[in-house]
This record gives C-alpha cells, structure tokens and sequence, in this order.
C-alpha cells in the first residue's frame, strides 16, 4: 500500500491543519486509508510536510474526536472503523454550510450555476474512480 500523500497550500486561506484534516477524511472516505490502518507518528508527518508538529496534533485531535481516528496508547493512530458520530440533522447542517463557503466563493470569482453543478459533477466521479481503484 502506497504512502499516505498531503500536499500542503501555503499561503492558501485554508489553515494548515485543516488541509490535513480534509485530506485525510477523502483518503478514508475513497479507501486510500483503511480501517486500522496507522498514520504517521505526529513528529514523522510534521517532518513530511515540513510544518510545526502541533499543526499536525490539532489535525489528527480532530479527527479522533470526530470518529475518524483512535489513538492507541503507545500504539500509535489509526483510522478507526467507521461509525455514526453525527445526527442525521448535524451532517446536514454541516452540509449546508459547506456548500454555502463554496457557493460563494465559485460565484465571486464569476462561475454561473451550471458551471458549479459541472464542477461538483466531475469532482465527485473522480472522488467515486479513486475508491474504485485497486
């Protein structure tokens, strides 16, 4: 199995440890991380991405507290098996704040309607292939 691969923005509006946490998140969802597969100790992935190894803590704190990962003491952190952490009603709030951020910003920077229906399209065929993938 390949290495896990985060690229990081600098420079970008996105924090670091934000990059890392949606990283992370599609690499499980599209199964590039499997279920009990271990992540990189903090320091070692603050090391691969060259940044402060609390950006990396604050990343991988996140997703344990969302469900995505356990820490193991002395083990270590893995993706942890997937369950349900939200209500039904969170997700969908979440949801819709999401495409709210994205909505705006695509409409800022002057794409029409079906344009972002296009782009949301493809993005998720291409989300779908990589889960595919063996």
């Amino acid at each position: 199995m390949a290495p896990l691969e985060i690229h990081i923005t600098t420079g970008s509006q996105v924090p670091i440890y934000r990059q890392v946490v949606d990283q992370i998140r599609v690499a499980i969802a599209t199964g590039e991380l499997k279920v009990g597969q271990a992540l990189p100790s903090v320091r070692a992935m603050a090391q691969t991405l060259l940044v402060n190894p609390n950006t990396v803590a604050k990343a991988y704190a996140e997703l344990t507290r969302d469900g995505a990962l356990e820490s193991q003491q002395g083990r270590g952190v893995f993706v942890a098996q997937k369950r349900k952490v939200l209500a039904d009603e969170e997700r969908l709030r979440r949801l819709a704040l999401a495409a709210d951020r994205f909505v705006q910003e695509c409409i800022g920077l002057g794409f029409s309607a079906t344009e972002l229906r296009q782009a949301v399209a493809q993005a998720v065929q291409i989300i779908r292939q990589r889960k595919v993938a063996p």
